[in-house]
């Protein structure tokens, strides 16, 4: 099941939303983790941490599923 993920704004990128959700510690290691795990963007490959993502892409990074959503 997918964990939903609340923006402000428009678009978050990629590398903010592996901090945002924890999958990584800092922004630092995100190149390290595009680099080493498979990340999925709406079912595509993705390696650029700033990918821009809008609410209803769903990521999938190692096995954690993540759907953005807009803010309520």
């Amino acid at each position: 099941m997918a964990q939903e993920v609340p923006i402000r704004g428009e678009m978050i990128r990629l590398g903010q939303l592996l901090k945002l959700t924890g999958t990584v510690d800092a922004g630092g290691d995100v190149k390290a983790f595009l680099s080493s795990v498979r990340v999925l963007v709406n079912g595509e490959p993705e390696s650029r941490r700033g990918r821009q993502l809008h609410p209803g892409d769903v990521v999938l990074a190692g096995a954690k599923e993540l759907r953005l959503v807009a803010p309520p």
